[in-house]
């Protein structure tokens, strides 16, 4: 397998990128690109922009993000990611395009090696289909490595020894928790709920209650500054939205309290789930659990009292990874750098004829 060699070349006057290698952290919610030698150099939502009217896109990542529930009708904001896997095709296509090309330059004289990491429950169907969008990207070679593993490679937890680390990656489309072991997954489960899942739940939940219409940025916003999983305190947030009665827009106060009610289902789905990982762990693995302690990643980490409440639940303890966002795409970064030690992590690979 070549190396690449990172530097800059010219030709004809142009400047052209020598072969990058990247990781792939390919998201519901947002995109993060990793490259070789340089750490996260993009990370932007998986949003895109497109004209109805004559079927092209306008706009990718932050700029599309903004114009979510702000387009006229020709234009619509959508995510061809949905829960993990590609929705739409071809718009998953353009948007890992853009990214790459973004990250790294258009002009490369070598083609790159990317890893892309995707939910641990991931089909083979949807297995090709990220496999042939990221090669059409011009990558020589595509390898795929399991959300779950690639965080806990990206936390720094040693998946090597013969000890048991269990990993709760909380994204924005799928919740993937594995028990790993010897490189390998002893136990794995992936979900699908996440962070828009959650804020789907805020947005029924004020309807219901409030009568009230609120977007998913506004959602968001309230998940961030008053989501809770474990309510100690009450916190208050004001919100406006439209009245669904008048149909006129309004404020309304909502609480933390209100928030904690519109996650609860989410949530104890999430729960129930790392219980049942835990049910048929191995009894030597769920004893070295129970003594590590259980480690969070992903956005969904940064949900106030998540992890209270899982200790609570589990009797384990609950550590939240110090960069929860990026831990994936780092994890993707590190088997880059020493690809044939982590050759037996990855669960699919292709390349180029």
């Amino acid at each position: 397998m070549s190396k690449f060699v990172e530097g800059i070349g010219m030709r004809k006057g142009h400047f052209f990128m020598f072969g990058t290698d990247i990781g792939l952290d390919l998201g519901t919610a947002n995109i993060i690109v990793f490259a070789k030698g340089k750490g996260i150099v993009l990370q932007e939502p998986s949003v895109v922009a497109m004209d109805l009217t004559n079927k092209k896109v306008c706009a990718i990542g932050e700029e599309a993000q903004r114009m979510i529930g702000r387009t006229p009708g020709h234009l619509r904001a959508i995510r061809p990611l949905s829960e993990g896997v590609i929705a739409n095709y071809e718009m998953t296509e353009c948007i890992i395009k853009y990214f790459i090309h973004k990250a790294v330059g258009r002009r490369q004289l070598f083609k790159p090696r990317i890893v892309v990491c995707v939910p641990s429950g991931i089909t083979e169907v949807e297995k090709r289909a990220v496999l042939e969008a990221t090669l059409k990207t011009a990558a020589k070679e595509v390898y795929l490595i399991s959300e779950p593993m690639a965080a806990a490679i990206g936390c720094g937890l040693d998946i090597s020894q013969p000890c048991a680390n269990m990993v709760i990656d909380i994204g924005g489309g799928t919740t993937d928790i594995a028990v790993i072991s010897l490189k390998g997954e002893v136990v794995s489960q992936s979900l699908r709920v996440g962070g828009l899942h959650f804020e789907e739940a805020i947005m029924r939940h004020v309807k219901r209650t409030h009568n009230i219409a609120i977007g998913e940025r506004t959602a968001e916003e309230i998940k961030i500054k008053i989501g809770t999983a474990y309510p100690e305190e009450d916190k208050y947030m004001e919100v406006r939205g439209r009245d669904q009665v008048t149909g006129l827009p309004c404020n309304v106060m909502i609480s933390s309290r209100d928030v904690y009610e519109a996650l609860e289902e989410p949530v104890s789905n999430t729960i129930d789930a790392i219980k049942a990982v835990l049910e048929v762990t191995p009894p030597e693995l769920a004893a070295d659990i129970v003594d590590k302690g259980v480690v969070l990643t992903g956005g969904g980490a940064l949900l106030d009292g998540l992890d209270r409440l899982i200790s609570k639940e589990t009797n384990i303890p609950v550590h939240i990874a110090r960069d929860p966002l990026t831990c994936v795409a780092k994890g993707c970064g590190k088997v880059l750098e020493v690809l044939d030690k982590f050759s037996g992590v990855l669960i699919s690979s292709h390349a180029h004829v």
